[in-house]
């Protein structure tokens, strides 16, 4: 894209198709993004819209969202806030957790189809491929933040990469754009703050060409994850359970390291995790060979993985499951404490008053079909549950009697009410949204 970045931008974005949204948070960069589409009548018609996150990291976070409200109106544009907790307890940092938060409140609020853009430039592509070489990334992860990819229901748009911060600084200042200025981008204890203010300048002092280079580099390691795709997607097909999505741990050991950091990365993303750190990794091939009735498992922020029954088993940090919980139920889709999900299929009529609850120790149920009453633990080591899941599977009653364990088990008492009322229950476990795929 040529200086001529807005009058590009515009031809590009100006034919029909989807509507559009562009994550605005009122700095210099989203502002001229914003501005500049809503200056084309073609993308207007085809539907234009902003959303500002306010993450209430910081005491002038609602003027901002005023801000960003008042700005939208002065376009003629509509504009959704949405406010977000931001979670700090499972040691993301603080950066990581708001972008999860941010990318989570993006992904429930974008319609089915609509293109969701971001305004990220140049500048913060050089900026995420240091940070991600830091981390020990791989070949996939140092091609930097991709143009475009699937989200949500529908995709999402950088298309400002090639274009330097600076040149959308201008734009903004040339047209007197109302801009706010969020003071933690000045705060150096934050990784990307301290590379953009202090290393960077630097690097361009001694390497006028360091963004250049950088970003030559990072096209080369795509070039070289693109070589590598059809076998990782073929190492997958084979070695990964479609039931229950984990892998076969002995024969991604057998892998060389050329594919078996990928597999990995491509297998943790296929489920919204993030993937751990050299040393992580490392630890996790040692864990592969633990010892029979061992259940090793390792964790880095925002993943945890198992190694059970020779096989690997990834989740997001499961969430502690009170063993006192209970929760009235009539078949309406229901958010366990774990975080897993409980539904039945869409159309399916109300239940009569039944019972949720979790394992306690001792539990008994009689199966469709048998005459005698099996122990929960004898089920649970039977099915392959893996253990972890075990303490948050919901167990079904009706009164004081258990007539269904998830969607495993049943009773010929549930399965005559499920099938009268619907269809059987659906069990999910706890998943994370891609929102640690590309940084931005």
């Amino acid at each position: 894209m040529s200086t001529d970045w807005a009058g590009e931008l515009l031809q590009q974005l100006g034919r029909p198709g989807p509507p559009l949204c562009v994550g605005y948070s009122g700095g210099a960069d989203s502002s001229a993004l914003l501005h500049a589409l809503a200056g084309s009548a073609s993308i207007r018609e085809r539907g234009l819209r902003a959303i500002h996150v306010d993450h209430g990291l910081h005491p002038a976070s609602a003027g901002w969202a005023d801000a960003a409200r008042a700005f939208c109106r002065h376009l003629g544009l509509p504009c959704t806030v949405l406010q977000v907790q931001v979670d700090r307890q499972h040691g993301l940092g603080l950066e990581a957790a708001a972008r999860e938060a941010r990318y989570q409140a993006f992904a429930d609020e974008l319609a089915v189809g609509e293109w969701l853009l971001l305004a990220q430039h140049r500048d913060d592509q050089a900026e995420t491929v240091l940070l991600k070489l830091l981390r020990g990334a791989g070949p996939d992860a140092l091609r930097g933040m991709r143009v475009e990819r699937p989200f949500a229901g529908g995709r999402l748009l950088r298309p400002l990469l090639e274009i330097p911060g600076q040149t959308l600084r201008n734009y903004a200042t040339a047209h007197a754009l109302p801009v706010q200025v969020d003071p933690s981008n000045a705060d150096p204890r934050l990784a990307r703050n301290y590379l953009r203010h202090t290393v960077m300048p630097q690097l361009q002092a001694y390497w006028p060409q360091a963004v250049d280079s950088i970003l030559h580099a990072a096209r080369w390691c795509g070039e070289a994850a693109d070589a590598l795709q059809p076998g990782v997607l073929q190492f997958l097909q084979q070695a990964v359970d479609p039931a229950d999505a984990s892998l076969d741990a002995e024969r991604w050991l057998a892998l060389p390291p050329a594919l078996r950091v990928p597999v990995l990365h491509d297998w943790l993303r296929g489920q919204g995790l993030p993937a751990p750190s050299t040393a992580q990794r490392e630890q996790l091939e040692r864990q592969v060979t633990a010892l029979p009735g061992r259940v090793p498992q390792l964790r880095w922020p925002g993943a945890v993985v198992h190694v059970w029954r020779r096989r690997l088993w990834a989740s997001a940090p499961i969430q502690p499951v009170p063993a006192d919980w209970r929760q009235p139920w009539h078949g309406e889709p229901l958010r366990l404490p774990d975080g897993s999900h409980y539904a039945r299929p869409a159309g399916a009529t109300p239940l009569p008053p039944l019972q949720l609850r979790l394992r306690r120790g001792g539990e008994r149920i009689r199966l469709a079909g048998e005459t005698i009453h099996r122990e929960l633990r004898d089920l649970f080591q039977q099915g392959g549950l893996p253990p972890w899941r075990r303490p948050a599977c919901p167990l079904v009653y009706e009164g004081d009697q258990l007539i269904a364990i998830g969607d495993r088990w049943m009773s010929d008492r549930a399965m005559s009410l499920f099938q009268l009322h619907g269809g059987l229950p659906r069990w999910r476990p706890a998943a994370a949204i891609d929102s640690t795929a590309d940084v931005g």
